[in-house]
């Protein structure tokens, strides 16, 4: 039974005091026609005012017995107590007596939790020589240059546009405003159409016609459209070419390995390639641990079963919180907060029985890789260690930050602990059949 009742019994002794000194100190301030301020009489202020002081005294005596005893005996329940007002006493400031109160409470279940029960793959993707390749030319274009060119004539040539919305035959619309992007030729889903373009062409184009999903989807962001209205993709377009240019990729040789990865002594294409693969390795070992994470997290909640206080907490998202709900809005949201709840629970658990805790030391220092991640593409120095200590010293201070980096790092704590506890089969896959778990996955969930 998850469902019970606190009962909190305060005598006369506890509240009438109290009632008393706010009675007096109200007739000191009140300010009532025909009696000067201060002079008001106890009698009249009982009268008019003493029914509503009385309440809030017996209520006040109340909640302060209830927070004494959540705060001494700490009991392991769901939110708060919530008022059962079927029980309420019927209270009157003429007739003080000992007064019963009861609430209703919702008790935390314990759950059982059977690692032994899970099984999952932990997967390691095969590093091939082709996505080494490609990650090597990659690399070659991001630190090329484009030189300029007459017109377009092959699908890697790139054109800087001029984008404006017009009518069907190009004319630009009253007040449009334009946008410079810059589109390679192979990215058009017919290439033929930007070929042979000079600077001072036009090209008149729908994004929904002119463009594949994934094109259309940067596009669509870029040009500042609603991505949820497919209207957006059936406007005209007037594209003006401004310049047409060549990628000219690097040549491999020492000045770009060192420009690509600085002062790490890679002077071969082979230690170049070794340096690849050891990164790819290394984000897709994240890739995988992530997944492998994700898959924990889904059969811990669907093999660990436990009964919650359904009522007790339905009614408590309707009344508990700043704003009351219907009914209706409760039974909608009812379903996804059970299963937040019942992961905190089981992560808590989990966290508890197995003292995972986390250190003041671990927090700064991943609060700290934070604050680099967020300035990494600055080049920071050693001169800037002071500035960024103090930014930690800041985020510390934010409750709220401090919370989420704390969960953060205990619930990863906690996946890599329970890696060990569960029966785990090794697999090699290719990046294409992770990927497609992946999204399969992401959608399922």
């Amino acid at each position: 039974m998850l469902n019970d009742k606190l009962t909190v019994r305060v005598e006369k002794e506890d509240y009438l005091s109290s009632f008393e000194k706010t009675l007096k100190q109200y007739s000191k301030s009140a300010n009532i026609p025909g009696f000067r301020k201060g002079m008001v009489p106890a009698g009249v202020i009982k009268r008019m005012h003493g029914p509503a002081i009385f309440k809030d005294e017996v209520v006040k005596t109340v909640e302060k017995e209830l927070g004494r005893y959540m705060t001494e005996e700490k009991p392991e329940i769901f939110a708060q107590p919530l008022p059962l007002e079927i029980d309420a006493p019927r209270l009157d400031m003429n007739q003080p007596a000992e007064y019963t109160f009861q609430f209703e409470i919702g008790l935390k279940p314990n759950p059982a939790i059977d690692l032994g029960k899970i099984k999952a793959t932990r997967y390691e993707i095969d590093v091939t020589d082709e996505m080494i390749q490609t990650e090597v030319d990659r690399l070659r274009n991001r630190f090329g240059k484009v030189v300029d060119k007459e017109e377009s004539d092959t699908d890697e040539d790139i054109l800087n546009l001029t984008f404006v919305e017009s009518d069907a035959e190009g004319n630009p619309l009253e007040g449009a405003p334009t946008k410079e992007i810059p589109l390679t030729v192979k990215y058009f889903k017919d290439p033929a159409t930007a070929l042979g373009k000079k600077p001072g062409d036009k090209i008149v184009v729908q994004l929904g016609n002119a463009f594949d999903d994934k094109e259309q989807e940067f596009l669509v962001k870029d040009l500042n459209l609603d991505p949820h209205d497919p209207a957006e993709l059936e406007r005209y377009w007037a594209l003006t070419v401004t310049k047409v240019g060549r990628l000219e990729k690097r040549d491999l040789g020492e000045d770009f390995y060192n420009e690509v990865y600085p002062g790490q002594g890679i002077t071969t294409e082979t230690a170049l390639r070794e340096k690849i693969a050891s990164e790819i390795r290394l984000y897709w070992e994240r890739q995988t641990r992530d997944f492998l994470h994700h898959e924990l997290y889904h059969q811990l909640l669907d093999k660990t079963q436990f009964e919650l206080p359904e009522a007790f907490l339905k009614r408590w998202l309707q009344v508990g919180g700043e704003k009351p709900k219907s009914a209706e809005e409760v039974e909608e949201e009812f379903p996804t907060f059970k299963s937040q709840l019942r992961w905190t629970l089981i992560s808590d658990h989990l966290i508890r029985e197995n003292h995972l805790d986390v250190t003041p030391e671990e927090l700064r220092e991943y609060m700290r890789q934070q604050v680099l991640g967020y300035f990494g593409q600055m080049n920071l120095g050693d001169g800037n260690m002071e500035w960024i200590d103090s930014y930690v010293d800041r985020m510390t201070k934010d409750e709220q930050q401090v919370e989420s980096a704390y969960r953060r790092i205990v619930t990863e704590k906690m996946f890599n602990w329970a890696e060990g506890e569960v029966s785990l089969t090794p697999k090699t896959i290719g990046l294409e059949e992770f990927s497609e778990m992946q999204h399969a996955h992401s959608h399922e969930h």
